[in-house]
């Protein structure tokens, strides 16, 4: 059991429908070179969770089409069978949600959304597909949760099959998380087309890691303090086969469990130069290598030796934690479970926000005030004119922070420029699909309309987001035009559904008694047609003395 005691329990908030007792979480990866599950019984009242179930398939998502980049019709089929199984699994273990998130391969492939869709449909499954740093801050979730840092700072390495995440971390807020394009199965097909690997491909291999991983080392090292010695944490399957090779070498057997299992860079060097002398046949033959592994082994064992020798670290520590529970954690933080030591990492979505308004200058008075208005009408229509619910209004609260960034470029056309600044801003807390959701909000506060001609509108590939732009948007248009000076002129606005006249009233309070609000009641005239359009409804605005 993952006691999460170290992350604290003490004043936890109260979910509006608490979770009961031994709640069942299955949380799925689907990665470049294996999908993974881990099933596990949450306790929320302690908080901890207890992995009951773990599933492995290689499919290989990562065997591209290499002129395209395409995922290829037989490796999505794999991945399809492989998350029908998991399905099985936990319907058979009486999953109450199944969570799921995809990385570097489909995110790369230009086919990967269409690939996330095609599950959606055929499966019923939601799979998120989330950014490199994302990636990473999750796997520190993960890690935290298996392993106690004492305020101390931590290195943690996690090699994939297409990508390798570093991050610096002390057990509060991660210093650094990075993402790089380099991973055991991307390598090998790009790089090795010899067996054994000629002298040639094996040292151009090395300098092309080192090479890819430079950037972000010197910006890790950059957050060290003076005189600070991390600890390096391995995370991910090539990490932890070369701890079973290393310890049958050097034990005669390979503890159970490998976590807090460490080597050395010296042991890792002896071990990857006996590699690159195998062919497939003998690395397959080495005992606890999978022979899908053994394809791949030797390249992922240059990356962390590469990565080793950038950090100017000696020895490494393997954690069996990584993505999977870091998702679980991720979810226990969504729905309020852990609090103190990790509460700071469940603010991490609006924290990120108001990170990216200030990079790029947002006038965050104002943009609050906008905030407040369009929360204000969503939480007023809900189950009336909308069924969204907590999730879905701080998309929208996002965008209304967001909502002007774009003026950092122009003014002209500036929601367009707001919609490539969100776009790009590398929020984290967001899967892909909701920081362009979080865009598309923020892009339709002015002017047109979605259409589906528009490019940013087209890029939600889920329907349910689409939707949901549809019907929100209109609310944040509502809020701008009530701010229109950006002075807060109005106080406080109260809805009235008029379902027999098929209207909606806006009754206005004034901050100022003698201020008409002429403008913002004119705003508030021209951008009505979007709200009316989406709910079917007359909208009116009334300015009042006093409101109820």
């Amino acid at each position: 059991m993952v006691y999460l005691t170290q992350f604290g329990i003490a004043n936890l908030p109260q979910l509006s429908e608490p979770l009961k007792q031994n709640h069942i979480l299955a949380a799925i990866d689907v990665g470049t070179n294996s999908i993974h599950m881990a099933v596990v019984k949450i306790q929320p009242d302690l908080p901890a969770f207890t992995i009951i179930a773990r599933e492995k398939s290689t499919v290989r998502l990562g065997d591209r089409e290499r002129k395209t980049g395409r995922l290829t019709l037989q490796a999505m089929q794999r991945a399809i069978e492989a998350l029908k199984r998991c399905q099985k699994i936990a319907k058979g273990l009486q999953a109450d949600d199944i969570i799921a998130v995809a990385t570097s391969a489909v995110r790369e492939a230009p086919n990967g959304q269409a690939f996330l869709q095609q599950i959606e449909e055929e499966l019923g499954l939601t799979v998120d597909l989330i950014s490199g740093q994302e990636e990473a801050r999750r796997i520190y979730l993960g890690v935290l949760s298996g392993m106690e840092f004492n305020n101390q700072p931590h290195v943690m390495i996690d090699i994939g099959g297409g990508s390798t995440e570093l991050i610096l971390g002390d057990g509060h807020e991660p210093r650094t998380l990075s993402s790089t394009k380099i991973g055991a199965v991307r390598l090998t097909a790009e790089m090795v087309s010899t067996d054994p690997i000629s002298n040639s491909e094996f040292h151009y291999l090395q300098a092309y890691v080192r090479g890819m991983l430079e950037r972000s080392v010197d910006e890790l090292r950059s957050q060290l303090q003076p005189g600070e010695q991390p600890r390096l944490v391995g995370t991910s399957g090539t990490i932890e086969t070369l701890a079973t090779i290393h310890a049958r070498e050097k034990l005669g057997m390979v503890p159970s469990p490998l976590n807090g299992y460490q080597f050395s860079l010296r042991d890792l060097r002896e071990i990857v130069n006996r590699l690159r002398k195998l062919n497939y046949a003998e690395r397959a033959a080495i005992p606890g290598m999978s022979d899908r592994r053994s394809e791949i082994i030797l390249a992922g064992a240059v990356i962390l030796q590469e990565a080793m020798a950038l950090l100017e670290l000696d020895s490494i520590t393997i954690c069996e934690r990584a993505l999977r529970e870091g998702v679980v954690v991720d979810w226990m933080l969504s729905h309020h479970l852990i609090e103190d030591r990790l509460r700071y990492q469940s603010s991490i979505r609006d924290r990120s926000v108001i990170k990216i308004a200030h990079k790029y200058q947002v006038d965050l008075a104002h943009s609050e005030r906008v905030a407040d208005f369009a929360t204000s009408l969503f939480d007023q229509t809900q189950g009336i004119l909308h069924d969204w619910g907590e999730t879905e209004r701080q998309l929208l609260w996002a965008a209304a922070i967001l909502h002007n960034c774009g003026h950092f470029i122009s003014h002209s056309s500036h929601h367009k420029h707001s919609y490539y600044l969100i776009r790009n801003g590398e929020l984290l807390g967001y899967p892909e699909v909701e920081i362009e959701t979080i865009a598309n909000l923020a892009r339709y506060h002015r002017r047109s309309s979605p259409k589906k001609k528009h490019e940013s509108y087209r890029n939600i590939t889920s329907k349910k987001h689409r939707r949901m732009v549809d019907q929100l948007s209109p609310l944040l248009r509502l809020a701008v035009a009530l701010d229109r000076r950006q002075i807060g002129a109005i106080q406080k606005v109260r809805c009235e559904h008029r379902a027999d006249l098929q209207e909606m009233r806006l009754h206005l309070k004034a901050s100022d008694p003698n201020d008409d609000c002429a403008l913002e009641l004119w705003s508030l005239g021209q951008k009505k047609g979007e709200f009316e359009e989406a709910y079917g409804l007359k909208l009116v605005s009334l300015l009042e003395c006093e409101l109820g």
